[in-house]
């Protein structure tokens, strides 16, 4: 099967970038990317590059490359259906705030509303890839409503989870360790459907990385990938905690427990937490499945991995208070950083949203400073945590467009994402600047805490004690 059309239904933080690095390797496919928000489409389209929706290094290069030439960026989502041969849904899949599941299991309604959509508008036969992450066995969801319109029209359902790092995304997508197809393996048409994709991942990657397995396969491992990763990190997080009691360093635990080949090195960064749209959700996801299958043990030990990251998130925000004395209401205290990483604007599950919430419950004065996130998301996140009125976010919390600026006057700093800028300020200025004596707390360890200490900051890392 040749595939001539693709459409994505949804132009997020996964079907934009992901369809751009198609577009740009295979010029023979035509790629429209859909999407039910005009402004979100505008912004895709904005002639300005440095206005893209999504900030992802080496994004804006691959668009120019492809965008008008057969990448194409689109809200009539029923043309967009109709002409392509291959449809990849990748719609947000939150976290339930609702009904049974509430807090745990994944929000599938933009899923099933995306797959009656295409069941509607088909008119000829489809194969309709699941790229959003999904609970195992959604598929067959997936399949339960598209064949049942009665159309006659015949659908193939993929499993093609992405294995995207925001801040590395078109690095990851241009040269993955893997591709994962998953599908209907036992049949004819499964596996054509399957070919059929595998060759587009063919146009730029080497066949023996393109795994091809059964659907629930497929869907499973993107939840345990994500699961393992947040376990090392919430691991490596919890010997932090036991570094500072007993002085021992969690760099050089770090280092000695990751240069064994069993284990490898990646991953074992102490921080004050991991944050973004899927480790927390996968793992919660995890968690719900496991419960309702009744493997109560195994539910116990993927929700262990995020009482341990909230664990951290909170010791962090108390060793702030502790160091100012229990009584922080007034005080200015300097946020670098509000992304969940680098190298990304995006700010889901970010730790500084909930160190800045504890903080701000006890009346502290927030100055913060990211060189990417904008003002109205940060207060965005904090009225959706609801714990206190959007007037007191504004009042309690100043966004600031300058690092020095925002430090000005300040007790103390907290490092809360590993932008690389930070390690090129001139820390001289900035403590002369604040009031003593001056604070600074490295969330990330990514500053040269000696360095900082000659200069006469009082310095918490993560995992070190000073």
């Amino acid at each position: 099967m040749t595939i001539k059309n693709i459409c994505c239904i949804g132009a997020g933080y996964v079907g934009g970038p992901t369809m751009a690095v198609i577009a740009q390797k295979c010029p023979e496919i035509r790629v429209t990317v859909v999407d039910i928000n005009p402004q979100r489409i505008a912004d895709w389209n904005n002639e300005n590059l440095n206005k893209l929706p999504i900030f992802e290094p080496g994004l804006k290069e691959v668009v120019a490359e492809a965008r008008g030439r057969n990448l194409f960026f689109s809200t009539d989502i029923e043309k967009g259906i109709r002409e392509a041969e291959m449809i990849f849904i990748s719609v947000n899949t939150p976290t339930k705030t609702y009904g049974k599941g509430k807090g745990m299991a994944a929000d599938l309604k933009y899923v099933e509303l995306s797959a009656r959509q295409i069941a509607e508008v088909a008119t000829t036969n489809k194969i309709v890839v699941e790229k959003s992450t999904l609970p195992v066995r959604t598929a067959q969801a997936i399949k339960n409503i598209l064949d049942n319109v009665g159309s006659g029209v015949k659908f193939q359902i993929l499993s093609n989870p992405e294995f995207l790092a925001e801040g590395t995304a078109i690095n990851d997508l241009h040269n993955p360790d893997r591709v994962l197809i998953g599908g209907d393996i036992d049949t004819a048409e499964g596996r054509e459907a399957i070919d059929a994709l595998t060759n587009i991942y063919a146009h730029w990657l080497p066949r023996e990385r393109i795994l091809q397995t059964n659907v629930w396969s497929s869907e499973l491992s993107k939840l345990s990938a994500n699961a393992f990763l947040a376990q090392r990190v919430s691991s490596i997080n919890a010997l932090s905690a036991l570094c500072e009691k007993t002085e021992a360093n969690i760099d050089e635990v770090a280092r000695a427990i990751g240069t064994d080949s069993r284990i490898g090195p990646k991953f074992l960064k102490a921080s004050v937490g991991f944050g973004g749209s899927c480790f927390q959700k996968d793992i919660l996801n995890l968690v719900y499945i496991c419960r309702s299958l009744g493997l109560q043990e195994v539910a116990d030990y993927w929700e262990q991995v995020i009482i341990l990251n909230d664990y951290q998130k909170r010791r962090f925000a108390d060793s702030i208070i502790t160091t100012l004395n229990n009584t922080i209401s007034g005080k200015k205290i300097a946020f670098f950083g509000w992304a969940f990483k680098k190298d990304t604007n995006d700010t889901r599950e970010s730790a500084a949203i909930y160190v800045a919430d504890q903080l701000l419950e006890d009346q502290a004065s927030i100055y913060v400073y990211d060189p990417k996130v904008k003002a109205q998301q940060m207060y965005s996140d904090l009225n959706f945590l609801n714990t206190r009125s959007e007037d007191e976010n504004k009042e309690l919390l100043t966004v600031c467009t300058d690092p020095y600026q925002a430090a000005k006057g300040g007790h103390t700093i907290a490092i809360l994402t590993e932008w690389d800028e930070f390690k090129t300020y001139d820390w001289e200025r900035i403590y002369s600047s604040m009031l003593k004596p001056a604070s600074l707390f490295d969330g990330r360890n990514i500053l040269d805490h000696k360095k900082l200490i000659k200069i006469g900051f009082n310095v918490t890392a993560i995992g070190k004690a000073y």
